[in-house]
């Protein structure tokens, strides 16, 4: 809503209403984000987007596609809610990729998010902080540049490595990959330097092109690649990603930066939800993972064998590992109730709790119910996959739930 203003009542209401009106002018897909506002009726918005709606240089903009990352929800979406219900402070008790953070952080909120991956939180972490943009650039340039220089010197040893990065890099790869780990802790932002790796590693595995998500087997020989429809030869160096991928992530983080509102505080806690001690919110915006669907610290098992850092995927809550069976789905129950129950003890009275997520199991009622939540809306939107082996159509359930 435009500021105009003290009106009087009755000519505000009417500002309002010819707002609202303009949202729902049109049944195409609503793309105004800037108009939503506490008066916005978000039941008649028209969320099912298509790529021609909301192209994918919209969906990953900035940091959004600082690394890739499976299983986040679009930040349109979760614009959306923010600027209908949000008030002070945004907890999401799965942050993942940090999507709520980010969004909460240009909208001058306070955020506060929390993951059992120690990934997940880097990430988010790297997302959502404010950074000296110039100096930035200059130092993550000279890392590179180092790495290079003990590239060309061959004073880059090849140490001792998994048996997991010998089996998905080849031996130029895993030089490349080292020499620019060498240089995490000689040069100030390591945990941006740890983000361009991991970025790099995804990319320089022996993966098929069209199967970057879920890579059956390490490709050795050429191969015919179903994504460019000819024959693709196995990648055999890491260099040139890290190279353009520390030059992608000063883009991304100065147009972040541009954007975010210095007096938003985000704060990023790696643990267990069911056990975290949540600040005060007046809002939960969520996208919890979906039952028996994806192993979150399988999908960046290349960052936790290159950065040493601690796993945890025995804490996941509905791994695919463990499956959609009976006992699956109960496990899953019961530990989003003690998620969620913890999480609200510190939403306030009125506060509004906003979960998005698959539900084909038709679990969520029954959680709502038995935490003792209001539903006040519950939503359905269609997602439009377009690329990658996970590509096709689905529905996605928004539960809207207040705190009385």
């Amino acid at each position: 809503m435009v500021n105009v203003g003290p009106l009087a009542g009755g000519i505000e209401e009417k500002i309002i209403m010819f707002e609202q009106m303009q949202l729902f002018a049109e049944e195409k897909a609503f793309t105004n984000f800037a108009l939503v506002n506490p008066q916005t009726d978000i039941s008649r918005l028209n969320l099912n987007w298509q790529e021609t709606d909301l192209p994918e240089r919209e969906r990953t903009k900035h940091v959004h596609r600082l690394h890739p990352y499976l299983g986040k929800y679009v930040p349109q979406l979760v614009e959306i809610f923010l600027r209908k219900y949000a008030r002070e402070r945004v907890v999401d008790p799965f942050c993942g990729s940090g999507t709520t953070l980010v969004e909460a952080s240009v909208l001058g909120l306070n955020g506060y998010g929390a993951d059992i991956s120690e990934f997940n939180c880097l990430l988010s972490q790297v997302k959502t902080t404010s950074y000296a943009v110039d100096r930035l650039e200059l130092v993550l340039t000279d890392a590179y540049c180092a790495a290079e220089a003990m590239l060309e010197t061959n004073s880059s040893e090849v140490e001792f490595v998994s048996k997991y990065l010998t089996n998905w890099y080849s031996e130029k790869s895993i030089k490349d990959l080292l020499a620019y780990r060498n240089q995490i802790g000689r040069f100030d932002f390591a945990e941006v330097m740890k983000i361009i790796l991991a970025r790099s590693a995804r990319s320089a595995r022996l993966a098929a092109h069209y199967d970057l998500d879920f890579p059956e087997k390490p490709m050795t020989q050429p191969y015919y690649c179903r994504k460019h429809k000819r024959i693709c030869v196995p990648t055999e160096q890491a260099l040139h990603f890290l190279r353009r991928y520390t030059l992608d992530t000063v883009k991304r983080i100065k147009a972040y930066s541009a954007l975010r509102k210095e007096n938003s505080i985000i704060t990023v806690e790696c643990g267990d939800s069911r056990q975290i001690e949540f600040p005060e919110c007046d809002m939960v915006m969520t996208s919890p993972p979906y039952v028996g669907l994806i192993d979150y610290h399988e999908q960046h098992r290349y960052a936790y064998e290159l950065l040493n850092i601690s796993d945890r995927s025995q804490e996941e809550i509905g791994p695919a590992s463990k499956g959609k069976n009976k006992a699956a789905r109960k496990a899953y129950v019961e530990d989003m109730l003690a998620v969620f129950e913890n999480v609200c003890k510190k939403v306030i009275p009125g506060g509004t709790i906003v979960v998005v997520v698959h539900d084909k199991y038709k679990l969520y009622p029954g959680i709502s119910e038995k935490l003792g939540l209001k539903t006040t809306a519950v939503l359905e939107r269609q997602v439009n996959r377009r690329t990658g082996r996970r590509a096709g159509n689905f529905y996605e359930n928004i539960y809207i739930w207040e705190k009385e």
